[in-house]
């Protein structure tokens, strides 16, 4: 067994609350589970229920790396199984056996354990005695039944994430419910927003390869790209990195697409995650602005994505294909918040309109943010390859882009404290008197 205990993953700050068309907007609070690295896990159950969460558990996009079997017998199964067999990187016994007697299971359990291998116990009993002694023995972790698919997920989280170090880079992933809504706007707004109103590194991965704007909107003309990378994942490390990217300000990157048409690009599911991978262990925020387009690799960077936006514009096309994207997400990412919402263009002159409330009350999701038609205000900023508080930091959009970008990163925008009035102690003697 391995003689590292384990310990909690790095928390992230709260959540905020925005105020969005008179309704409240709370921004759920981010998991402190992070990605579970390509392991082999093993787990021998005693109850149908804890069984039934492990199993829940390996559905989860943090889990899609590894490889999970779950068997029923607790520790003497596991004992008997690892007798003919080599131990996984990670072994899960549940058990309800006497101390005693769970102890001495556990010390044959140790006997057929190959190095490096990492044991879990769950155990029925709240006794801060055994677990001290089971943590001599070697044991990683001990949880208490019952267990929920989230709360193993988080220890597993804790064994395999160093807090000693970086935790991953967050993916928010941007779609649009249909092309032309803006999507891509609203992705490298929030991103420049992250980067300045943080002080963090983030970069934005364009991967709408024949059509992307990235390189337009950053007012960059980039020699290579993201293009070359997925080429050739398994090149990829942070020199190759760092040469791809191309900086356009002291803390935002983008890895731009080459925006030809006389290459074809056959992206894989495996390249887009090897890459998006290394870039997310080199920086806190990847937003990557995906195409409106539905392929294997599009649907695996929505799946995987730490946060999803949906930009929709409020017509009946939008309307269906945005139900269409929160269905499948809510149905397949169980352990985490639905999808969130921008409304864009929204009051465009002479264009008949489902209001927001409908639009919200169908997807049964409140908008993060509706930003309302400005074509002068978004088309100059395109136009001179800015983002729309450079371009005019009073602008309507410029404080709802901010407001974006730290609801994303789960921030709060710092409220600056009131002068006090220069006729305030005048005031409190008066106060006094009465």
């Amino acid at each position: 067994m391995s003689n590292h205990a384990s310990s909690a993953a790095h928390d992230m700050q709260a959540g905020t609350d925005l105020a969005i068309q008179g309704e409240e907007y709370d921004a759920p609070a981010p998991s402190k589970a992070r990605p579970i690295p390509r392991i082999s896990i093993q787990a021998f159950c005693e109850d149908p229920r804890t069984a039934e969460a492990l199993q829940a558990a390996t559905a989860d996009r943090r889990l899609a790396k590894s490889h999970v079997s779950v068997h029923m017998g607790g520790a003497p199964a596991a004992v008997a199984h690892y007798l003919e067999s080599p131990t996984p990187n990670l072994i899960i016994v549940e058990t309800t056996l006497p101390k005693a007697q769970m102890l001495t299971e556990l010390d044959r359990l140790a006997e057929s354990c190959d190095s490096g291998t990492k044991v879990v116990v769950i155990g029925h009993v709240n006794d801060v005695l055994l677990y001290r002694e089971l943590v001599r023995r070697g044991v990683s972790e001990y949880l208490i039944a019952p267990i929920g698919a989230m709360q193993f997920i988080e220890a597993l989280s804790g064994l395999y994430n160093d807090p000693a170090t970086d935790p991953v880079g967050n993916i928010i992933a941007f779609i649009g419910a249909k092309g032309g809504v803006g999507s891509s706007t609203v992705c490298h707004n929030a991103a420049w927003c992250m980067s300045e109103l943080l002080k963090s590194n983030v970069v934005v991965a364009d991967l709408d390869l024949a059509f992307g704007t990235t390189g337009l909107d950053f007012n960059q003309d980039p020699v290579q790209g993201i293009a070359e990378a997925l080429q050739s994942p398994e090149r990829l490390d942070e020199v190759l990195l760092d040469r791809l990217l191309t900086k356009c300000s002291e803390r935002l990157s983008i890895f731009a697409a080459p925006v030809v048409l006389d290459r074809d690009y056959d992206i894989s599911a495996e390249a887009c995650d090897t890459v998006l991978d290394i870039v997310r262990q080199n920086v806190p925020f990847v937003a990557v602005d995906l195409p409106h387009t539905w392929t294997p690799w599009v649907k695996r960077v929505l799946l995987q994505a730490d946060e999803i936006v949906i930009t929709a514009v409020p017509d009946l096309a939008n309307l269906r294909n945005a139900k269409n994207l929160v269905d499948l997400l809510k149905q397949s990412r169980n352990n985490d918040g639905p999808p969130h919402l921008v409304i864009n263009m929204a009051k465009t002159p002479k264009r008949p309109e489902i209001s927001v409330k409908e639009f919200a009350s169908a997807l049964e999701i409140v908008p993060m943010q509706v930003i309302e038609f400005d074509s002068e205000t978004f088309g100059l900023a395109a136009n001179n390859g800015q983002m729309i508080e450079e371009h005019s930091a009073k602008a309507k959009a410029a404080q709802q882009f901010r407001e974006l970008a730290l609801a994303l990163a789960h921030r709060r925008e710092p409220k600056e404290e009131k002068k006090p009035s220069a006729l305030a102690p005048i005031l409190e003697k008066l106060r006094l008197k009465r």
